[in-house]
């Protein structure tokens, strides 16, 4: 077991192309790459871990749900702007 004061190590390989995107981000941040992705990871590691909540709903709740995922969807200017660009590590 690990305590709370060491740390261990995690080797990872990378494209140089992914590596220089991730540099990239971390000094925007002022972090270094290390913690940047420590940090990435983390969030996504809790990110996942909180996808499997399971919520329990009763069959009126369950209904209104239903009717509000099959409803179309309403015309969204800004949103169709937004997925017409091209995201800024694409350029």
């Amino acid at each position: 077991m690990i305590s709370a004061t060491s740390s261990a190590v995690i080797n990872l390989r990378s494209p140089p192309a992914q590596r220089e995107l991730i540099d990239r981000a971390a000094r925007l941040q002022g972090k270094s790459r290390t913690d940047f992705m420590l940090e990435a990871s983390r969030e996504k590691a809790e990110q996942v871990l909180l996808d499997q909540t399971l919520f329990t709903v009763n069959a009126k709740q369950y209904k209104a749900f239903v009717a509000l995922m099959d409803a179309p969807l309403s015309g969204n200017a800004a949103l169709k702007r937004l997925l017409a660009k091209r995201a800024p590590w694409e350029k």
